[in-house]
């Protein structure tokens, strides 16, 4: 559905085409203008300055949903679709790429799992990546003083996320979960031959703790109910690891075991390789989602980085 940034009588106002009598909602993505009223002419429903919320178009009417339903996953430039209702729409102009007439949400000419990684990005603080948008308020990872109990807990409850992620994707209850398995990312065996060495070496194992057991609940109860929710933390979880989460593992090696690679951090076969075949497989899932859908699985982005992030400073404990 395309969107365009119109002036009208001076006004900047956004247009975008309606259904006839059919309901039919504007994707709840955040937007780089300021909106606050919107009426519907002819075919295009016009949202005029400044409101913050989201137009939808029943029977000919339009609502105003809640402010809420934004998000801060950086904003949306919004370009061109075409001159709609042409007697009330002069002086178009595009502020975001466009092909065809066709406005982009950012990364998403590569692919959705190009989306799905821009917004992460911009969810790092500013310490972490150069995209980074957030504000640190701890001490950066780089400074943290890990302990040998707190970084065996953080195994053993990532343990159990992983245990989830990986049951679901076998027992795949949404026949896309299937296309999952075997991907050579997965992370259990590793880790449980990681935490047999701790345990050949006299360290006690610890049994799973509140921030990997809620967190294996809340995906099973996601995998169920809701799958580009699922698939948000699926992508989130495995390809952090990949990236800041190796370089995490060499830092509390140095630390306090003597710079010892665990299991956990290596991969049968040929990194990129692996993750350039499940990029494939998680765009060919979201090819067949709608806007709306894709929009939801990247809003729950920040669930992901939540929910891992307690398990990470579990390292400190």
């Amino acid at each position: 559905m395309a969107i365009a940034l119109v002036h009208a009588q001076r006004l900047p106002f956004l247009a975008l085409p309606s259904h006839g009598n059919s309901s039919s909602q504007m994707n709840a993505h955040p937007l780089s203008a300021s909106l606050n009223s919107c009426v519907v002419s002819g075919s295009c429903v016009l949202l005029l300055p400044p409101l913050s919320g989201v137009a939808r178009v029943i029977d000919g009417g339009a609502s105003i949903a809640s402010k809420k339903q934004f998000s801060a996953l950086g904003s949306l430039a919004v370009g061109v679709g075409g001159i709609v209702n042409s007697q009330h729409c002069l002086n178009v102009r595009a502020t975001a790429t466009t092909e065809k007439g066709k406005a982009f949400y950012p990364g998403e000419r590569k692919g959705f799992v190009e989306e799905m990684r821009f917004v992460a990005m911009k969810l790092h603080t500013k310490d972490q990546a150069k995209e980074g948008q957030e504000e640190g308020d701890t001490q950066p990872v780089g400074q943290w003083e890990p302990s040998l109990r707190g970084y065996i807990n953080f195994l053993v409850n990532s343990k159990v996320v992983y245990d989830a992620m990986e049951s679901i994707v076998d027992n795949a209850s949404h026949p896309a979960y299937a296309l999952f398995r075997n991907t050579g990312l997965e992370r259990s065996a590793k880790l449980a031959q990681d935490l047999e060495w701790f345990k050949s070496q006299g360290h006690d194992i610890p049994g799973p703790s509140k921030p990997g057991l809620s967190y294996a609940k809340y995906l099973n109860e996601l995998a169920e109910k809701d799958p580009p929710a699922f698939i948000c933390h699926f992508y989130n979880v495995y390809f952090a690891h990949t990236a800041g989460g190796r370089m995490i593992g060499k830092k509390v090696a140095e630390k306090i075991l003597d710079g010892r690679e665990l299991e956990f951090y290596k991969w049968d076969g040929n990194l990129q390789e692996m993750m350039a075949a499940l990029k494939k497989k998680l765009n060919k899932v979201a090819k067949n989602w709608t806007r709306m859908e894709k929009n939801h699985c990247l809003q729950e982005t920040g669930k992901s980085f939540q929910n891992s992030g307690k398990i990470l400073r579990l390292i400190i404990s």
